[in-house]
């Protein structure tokens, strides 16, 4: 096993739940421009 690969598995979920198109998810995303965040 190569090293990324390992530490790529230790820093993903396993309780990712299932989703499919046309579900609504939730995604929260602070965007910083300069001194502005939104």
């Amino acid at each position: 096993m190569n090293v990324l690969d390992a530490v790529d598995a230790a820093s993903l979920r396993s309780d990712v739940p299932t989703f499919r198109s046309g579900d609504e998810i939730k995604i929260h995303v602070r965007v910083i421009e300069g001194n502005k965040s939104r």
